[in-house]
């Protein structure tokens, strides 16, 4: 592996390079960078997957829609839509993506909208009859056509910014240098016994500037898994025999949450689109045991499965401490950018 590493450095520097130059245009406004009149939040990593964005979204979510009109706008990776589309009753998984349709089904109080291009789809969305007052831009650190108001930078416990490297050699999609944009940086997935000198030299590492915010979540599982035919308490679910299967990035916490020995763990990659093929593997392999996905998974594969065998667990983004402060620093942006 390491000899691997070695041969692509060179891969590396030059996707380095170019990656540093697209910024440099931007922040010289060589490059275009679009800015709208509504609070817009980006939420986004350095790296390739895996550092909580979802449960971050729906903090945001949680937060915000009782008091302004939410809209999210996401990229929509692996639909099988093109352009604008704007989250409606037949919507679905293979439209949307999978995050974007878990959005809409579990706040259908907000707008829920994927594009690719970040500026038409703000566009399309503040062109509705009903536009939203508030924009979630949902992975798009580094879209910087569009110039967001706010923007939060996470990075996953286990697998700091700080210690990787550009891609292919590592996991960043552009410089470390690139977390200056944030104005508020998350250490996400932390364990919940992390203790004040662990944060502190990790607040060393990351070398903040002074205008930057540090806080630190942890992934909070529900102690109830759910189907459209009931719930069952996990403790319950983790005594028995049964068929554990997920599709995203970085799944051992949720297999460590639930497994018992001898249950069957089932990997498949991050947004998996399953095959029928696939489908009668899984159902031969849980031999009529329940099977337990992540909520991600299981909007995409509800319908492939008895209702009374496929369950999901739900998870959230939880505050080590500060949640206060963050909920004022999100509050207090979007005032002073509403009294402009």
């Amino acid at each position: 592996m390491k000899s691997l590493r070695i041969l692509l450095f060179p891969f590396a520097i030059l996707y380095g390079l170019i990656t540093s130059i697209r910024n440099f245009f931007f922040d010289k406004g060589i490059l275009k960078s679009t800015s709208f009149n509504i609070p817009v939040i980006a939420v986004g990593n350095l790296s390739v997957g895996g550092t909580g964005k979802t449960p971050q979204i729906e903090y945001l979510i949680r937060l915000l829609f009782q008091k302004y009109k939410v809209a999210t706008l996401s990229r929509g990776y692996k639909r099988k839509s093109e352009g604008f589309v704007l989250a409606d009753e037949t919507s679905n998984a293979e439209i949307l993506g999978d995050e974007p349709f878990q959005y809409f089904q579990k706040f259908p109080q907000i707008q829920v909208a994927v594009d690719a291009n970040r500026t038409n789809g703000i566009q399309q969305l503040l062109a509705q009859k009903n536009p939203p007052e508030i924009i979630l831009l949902d992975d798009a650190f580094q879209h910087r056509k569009v110039k967001a108001g706010l923007y939060i930078l996470l990075t996953a416990y286990a697998d700091l910014y700080c210690d990787d490297f550009i891609l292919p050699m590592g996991n960043l999609r552009e410089s470390r240098s690139g977390a200056k944009r944030a104005k508020i940086i998350i250490v996400t997935k932390c364990p919940k016994t992390l203790s004040l000198d662990e944060k502190n030299k990790m607040k060393a590492k990351l070398n903040l500037n002074s205008n930057q915010k540090l806080f630190f979540t942890s992934i909070s599982y529900d102690e109830t898994v759910f189907s459209k035919n009931g719930q069952i308490p996990v403790a319950e679910i983790q005594s028995i025999d049964k068929v554990l299967l997920a599709g995203i990035a970085k799944p051992e916490p949720f297999f460590n949450y639930l497994k018992k020995e001898g249950d069957e763990v089932l990997r498949f990659p991050d947004h998996h689109h399953f095959s029928d093929s696939e489908i009668v593997e899984v159902k031969r392999k849980a031999n009529h045991k329940l099977i337990i996905t992540t909520e991600k998974d299981y909007v995409r594969i509800a319908d492939k499965f008895p209702k009374e065998q496929l369950f999901y667990l739900p998870i959230k983004s939880e505050f080590m401490e500060d949640a206060n402060v963050f909920d004022k620093s999100i509050l207090n942006f979007i005032e002073k950018f509403s009294a402009k």
